[in-house]
């Protein structure tokens, strides 16, 4: 399991968001009227940071985890553990975000197994409770506490989504890629490097994503052309930087390749 603690960070340590229309709104009031938030949208188009955004800007402890096949409830809630000699219990990064009025963030949600869900309800509903059958625990969750879950809708299958029972405990926000205009200045932003140069690889990027279902299972992320701005920024080529991080990370197959170096060929020479 991978789980991250960010503590709350001053008026200029927010980390950099770039809001596309009225999302962070959506979450402020979510978190008031503390209601739980689903994410849905491709990977890499910005949803962990938007997290990160908020609960910087609310001044709330952020607990990260990133969900994967042998997640578990108790990964989530804590266990018993044997410490010097003695056993103690430690709070896992969902009981610790219920007892420290935090905001709990499961990325990828889908890929955790089912119990993690059945953890989930008491939160997601008028009770806000986070029962620990192991210690005999009901903990209250206090009015700062907020769960945020996200996932990748193209990535969804019978085997692994989430039920209607359980979507509907959330209210939902679906992204996407920025508009080229504002992904330009999230690049730019970002990476330190040009706006001009910036627009080139947007377009570029605009270019591959639409052989997604094609080709191509997943589209450029922006997370990607941040890496590739970055590099570039940093002495390498356009065309060397764009290999490594705009054609090799969404392919292994020789035709998809030389299909997205001809792309990049005529988009940089």
């Amino acid at each position: 399991m991978s789980t991250e603690l960010a503590q709350p960070a001053a008026d200029n340590g927010i980390p950099f968001y770039r809001e596309t229309g009225y999302e962070c709104t959506l979450f402020e009031k979510a978190f008031e009227q503390r209601l739980p938030l689903l994410l849905k949208g491709p990977t890499g188009c910005g949803k962990t940071r938007f997290v990160a955004h908020m609960a910087a800007r609310l001044g709330r402890p952020l607990f990260t985890v990133s969900c994967h096949d042998d997640l578990t409830a108790a990964d989530l809630t804590g266990r018993h553990l044997l410490i010097d000699g003695e056993t103690r219990w430690a709070d896992g990064p969902l009981t610790r975000a219920v007892r420290e009025g935090g905001i709990c963030y499961l990325d990828e949600v889908v890929e955790a197994r089912k119990d993690v869900t059945v953890v989930m309800h008491p939160l997601t509903d008028d009770r806000r409770v986070l029962p620990l059958e192991r210690t005999g625990e009901l903990l209250q969750a206090p009015p700062e506490f907020m769960l945020v879950v996200s996932y990748n809708p193209g990535y969804q299958h019978i085997l692994k989504s989430l039920k209607p029972s359980t979507r509907q405990r959330f209210i939902a926000l679906t992204f996407d890629f920025p508009p080229p205009e504002i992904e330009i200045e999230i690049v730019s932003t970002e990476s330190g490097l040009s706006k001009d140069l910036c627009a080139g690889l947007i377009n570029l990027a605009q270019r591959i994503r639409a052989l997604k279902g094609q080709d191509l299972e997943e589209g450029v992320s922006t997370r990607l052309l941040v890496y590739c701005a970055t590099l570039v920024q940093a002495g390498m080529p356009m065309a060397r930087a764009a290999r490594h991080t705009l054609i090799d990370p969404l392919s292994d197959e020789p035709d998809v390749i030389a299909a997205l170096e001809e792309l990049v060929g005529h988009a940089f020479g």
